[in-house]
Parts: C-alpha cells; structure tokens; sequence
C-alpha cells in the first residue's frame, strides 16, 4: 500500500511538473506521456534489482518528461548549446525551445 501511494504521489507530481516546464498544449501532453511512462519503467526496473520503488520512478518520471518533450510525435530533436551555455531545441516553427532536462 505505501508503494501505490508513492506511486500515485510521483505520478501527480510529474504531471504538474511536466505542465509547468513546457510552454503548449502538446509539450504538456508529451511530458506527461513521457513522465508516466518513464515512472512506470523506473518502478518496475528499481523492482527488479531490489532498490526502492519511489526512488525508481521519481528517476524514471524526471527524465520521461524531458525525453517526451524532445522526441515528442514521435521524432528526435536535436539538442543544441546556445552561447551563454544553455541548452536548446528547435521546433516545427523554427522557435528556439529551453530544454529542461539534464
């Protein structure tokens, strides 16, 4: 039962998360995608190996959401270094977007 509560925690924690780093519609739902599947899988492999489940998909969720919004539809976006040092993706439109992950 406190496994399922950490879970449903991480879960709701990513999602407002994910909503939070991105800037439209679909990067909100690519993010989220991504959280859920990235929690899913750091649960179950943290399951696996003996480790603790919440810190499995906490692990999992935070870098889900960043690679759902790269690869959102579907495709890989490039990941570039601007001059000050951040990290940026170019968009369908040409718009240079932050890239939140690490």
């Amino acid at each position: 039962m406190k496994n399922v509560k950490a879970i449903a925690l991480l879960t709701a924690l990513s999602m407002t998360i994910g909503g939070c780093a991105s800037t439209s519609r679909r990067d909100e739902r690519a993010a989220v995608r991504g959280a859920l599947i990235g929690a899913a899988g750091g649960a179950v492999l943290s399951a696996a190996t003996g480790g603790d489940l919440a810190t499995g998909a906490a692990i999992g969720a935070a870098g889900g959401a960043a690679i759902g919004v790269i690869t959102q539809d579907g495709r890989n976006r490039k990941v570039y270094r601007g001059n000050d040092g951040r990290r940026f993706w170019v968009d369908d439109n040409g718009q240079r977007r932050m890239y939140e992950g690490r």
